[in-house]
């Protein structure tokens, strides 16, 4: 124990101060944002609160280490954490005792050092009296020369009769230097703390003296019809005498040069002359000074009248998107009816903004969605800034941070703007179905509605600048694999131009143009170096990738290059040709096999079809069943879509069993259990109904559902087919898993038209109005498996049917 009460550890935690020093007996705020710094404080609050603070020798340094701390520190007892924005802290502490630091036992995650207690003693005498008397004189005096000085502060003094205490409430009120108020703590004693403090006090009162002649001076020059620039000369005067005016005059004038040169709107300029006025009163010492500044720097950077020249030659425009992505025809087709518009608006009306809907690019990932953004940038001749918004769950990043807090800077918008260096980028919004929401932070999707609206984005205010930016001159282009979670509202401003995967040939296209020729130049290799057949490339894409894009495949003929270069640099080879016999032994067994005719090999099996955010996929559906009383149990994470539909199903066979030729009484004898594998996958949507009653019709008639078949759309209680969307990604699904039939509702035929034709000749396309005619192309004329002998039913939940 010491004279504070508290047991002073043998070991304690260091926090790192750079802008003040702690006091005992002083409750003080902190403000933390180094990482170390914020971890110990977060520890220390969930221990027993008691760390010790000690200022670092150089506010400047960042990362300090014990040589950067001075040897003499304050324990302090932390009370209360508050988390402030940009992942910043302030915590309240007291000071409890003065302690000297030893050894540190601890750099990481955060210094830990031996630590000893070092109490001042009081020391009263009548010396120790005289020289309180005497420091309660001159903080008088220095109150009296001060504006604004505490009066209660010279009160409180008086009546205090520790020594110490009393060089603490003035060094710590006083605005000393650092290295004085470390002076006041060092000192050993209470006549020693009592000597600083009147050396300090002394100087003080000597340069307000000299400022009171140097303002008597200045008045004095002036004359009575210049006292207009009374508060000017006398600033200049301060800074003379401190050697400060030359630096800051060659600041504001470089500010301004900045100003004159960015030409902001006059609203911006007017703004930018208000605060550059403040600025030049400041002292360069002062917080506010290089609050104001970052401010200034951001309106003089950004591009108010910076533009690129466009590039509106339409068929160069048609070159450079073929040449840099295959196929896509109807895409790029939009593209240039984009473009087309904009190109006669600039010549006929002189318009440099198309005022007109956002392009939203929707697919699933690896089709080419951020590259033809590039595309887009490279024909027109501008530049091209992408901000990717996954996971963003922050108004503020869109927005910005209004000035009054600590830290505060423009959103990403305004940012990425900066970068460009012109007022008309082609933006990328990558993934803008992945935004966020939080309560406490806001919605970055709301955010977003000024800056995509045409008819609003001229006047785009960041909180953080509070002035007009027009955003009408830029082209937005937003990315996401599905449209779904995209803010209804953010949707409509958009123009959604749906892409759909590639089919086996257009893969093996765009393998042969664009990704071999890539992966060998990224890897060193020469042409004649690295040679992949045709019967090769047809079976890495077969059985090595399934996917509605080409990441994947990129991926694999990049692993087949480094494979070349490793026998390459190792001298086995001089050249490596992948053929079918080498392949496996390359990049090992294949990972995908046309698994559907392997999978329908028992009644009660079906093959249905899928629309996901990475393209389309095959689902299998099996149904089984146990002695019971017609209840119905799912498993395989369905959502509430594909629950009801199977409800719908099954309500649906039993009301026209009899019609259908089924047996009405399995309906009322035997519980069934629907489940849909991959169950740690979540899967809703309303386009499993077919399948799902196919499966229950199979299971029930003993007929097995087609092994070479797959099959989509809603089903309704009177057994109409209703249409589903995504058609063309399922129907290249299921050509990927070997599937060569497939039946869809009939009111999607005119959806058949974005199928290649390649596709369309070598697979059948049944369409179908009702559930009845889907069953009899589906379900094969005689039973091939035998029935699924009975099980025991156990704990089965869900909806009963009526028997």
């Amino acid at each position: 124990m010491t004279g504070s009460g508290v047991a002073i550890p043998e070991v304690s935690p260091i926090l790192a101060i750079r802008d003040m020093v702690v006091y005992p007996g002083v409750v003080v705020p902190i403000t933390i944002g180094r990482e170390k710094s914020l971890r110990l404080s977060r520890e220390a609050m969930e221990g027993d609160q008691l760390l010790t603070v000690v200022t670092q020798k150089d506010m400047d340094l960042e990362e300090v280490g014990p040589d950067d701390l001075y040897g003499i520190g304050t324990l302090v007892k932390l009370h209360h954490l508050l988390q402030l924005p940009n992942d910043t802290i302030k915590i309240m502490v007291q000071g409890m005792e003065r302690v000297r630091v030893g050894e540190y036992v601890q750099t990481e995650p955060y210094l830990k050092a031996h630590v000893t207690a070092w109490p001042d003693a009081s020391q009263e005498s009548d010396e120790a009296r005289a020289l309180m008397a005497a420091i309660n004189q001159q903080l008088l005096r220095y109150g009296e020369m001060i504006q604004g000085f505490p009066e209660e502060l010279a009160t409180i003094a008086l009546n205090l009769e520790d020594p110490v205490k009393l060089a603490y409430l003035v060094g710590f009120n006083l605005p000393l230097k650092l290295t004085e108020r470390q002076a006041v703590l060092e000192a050993d004693g209470g006549m020693a703390k009592l000597r600083e403090i009147s050396r300090i006090l002394g100087s003080e009162i000597q340069i307000q003296e000299l400022g009171q002649k140097l303002q008597t001076d200045v008045q004095t020059s002036l004359g009575k019809t210049q006292k207009d620039f009374f508060l000017r000369e006398q600033i200049k005067a301060i800074q003379k005498e401190l050697g400060e005016g030359d630096e800051r005059e060659a600041e504001v004038s470089e500010l301004r040069e900045k100003l004159a040169e960015a030409a902001p709107p006059p609203e911006a300029l007017k703004e930018a002359e208000r605060e550059l006025g403040r600025l030049e009163r400041l002292p360069p010492g002062s917080a506010e000074h290089s609050v104001i500044r970052t401010y200034l720097d951001w309106i003089v950077d950004l591009p108010w009248n910076r533009s690129t020249p466009d590039n509106l030659d339409i068929a160069r425009a048609k070159e450079i998107l073929d040449e840099d992505h295959y196929d896509l025809t109807k895409i790029k087709q939009r593209i240039l009816e984009y473009l087309a518009v904009y190109k006669l608006k600039h010549d006929r009306l002189g318009e440099s903004s198309l005022k007109g809907p956002i392009l939203c690019l929707v697919g699933p990932p690896g089709v080419g969605k951020t590259s033809l953004g590039q595309s887009i940038a490279r024909a027109l001749g501008r530049k091209f800034v992408r901000m990717s918004l996954g996971g963003m769950r922050d108004e503020s990043e869109i927005r910005g941070h209004r000035r009054t807090y600590i830290g505060a800077m423009p959103g990403r918008i305004l940012q990425a703007i900066k970068r460009s260096g012109s007022n008309n980028p082609v933006f990328m919004l990558d993934e803008i179905d992945k935004l966020g929401a939080d309560l406490l932070r806001g919605d970055p999707a709301s955010a977003l509605l000024e800056v995509l609206d045409p008819a609003q984005n001229r006047d785009f205010r960041d909180h953080y600048l509070d002035l007009p930016f027009d955003l009408s001159k830029v082209l937005f282009i937003a990315t996401a694999n599905v449209l779904d979670p995209i803010l209804p509202a953010l949707r409509d401003r958009m123009e959604i131009l749906q892409l759909s995967g590639y089919t086996h040939a257009e893969k093996r296209e765009i393998a042969r143009r664009y990704l071999i020729p890539k992966q060998v130049e990224e890897h060193g290799l020469h042409v004649r170096e690295f040679d992949l057949s045709d019967e090769a490339l047809d079976m890495l894409i077969a059985e090595y990738t399934r996917e509605a894009g080409v990441r994947n495949l990129e991926r694999e003929i990049a692993s087949l290059c480094r494979k070349a270069a490793t026998q390459l640099t190792t001298g086995e080879v001089e050249s490596l040709t992948i053929t079918p016999s080498n392949l496996r032994d390359l990049l090992g067994k294949p990972r995908h096999y046309p698994e559907a005719a392997e999978m329908l090999d028992r009644p009660g099996i079906s093959t249905g079809l899928a629309w996901t955010e990475t393209g389309g996929d095959i689902l299998f559906i099996e149904v089984t069943r146990l002695p019971g009383k017609g209840r119905l149990k799912i498993t395989g994470q369905l959502g509430d879509v594909m629950k009801e539909s199977a409800q719908a199903a099954l309500s649906y066979l039993a009301s026209r069993a009899d019609e259908l030729g089924l047996d009405e009484a399995h309906f009322c004898e035997y519980d069934y259990h629907l489940h849909v594998p991959a169950g740690a996958i979540p899967k809703d949507g309303p386009s499993a109904g077919i399948a799902i009653t196919a499966a229950i019709a199979s299971l029930v008639s003993g007929r097995q559902v087609r092994p070479s078949i797959a099959m989509t759309g809603e089903v309704t209680l009177r057994g109409k087919v209703l249409p589903v969307g995504g058609i063309k990604e399922k129907v290249l699904a299921a050509r990927r898993a070997g599937i060569s039939t497939v039946i869809l509702p009939r009111r999607n035929e005119p959806d058949l038209e974005d199928i290649p034709d390649e596709i369309l000749r070598t697979m059948q396309i049944i369409l179908v109005d009702g559930i009845d005619e889907a069953l009899s192309h589906a379900l094969t004329p005689l039973a091939r498996a035998a029935e699924v002998p009975a099980q025991s039913p156990a704990n089965l939940d869900g909806p009963r049917m009526g028997c």
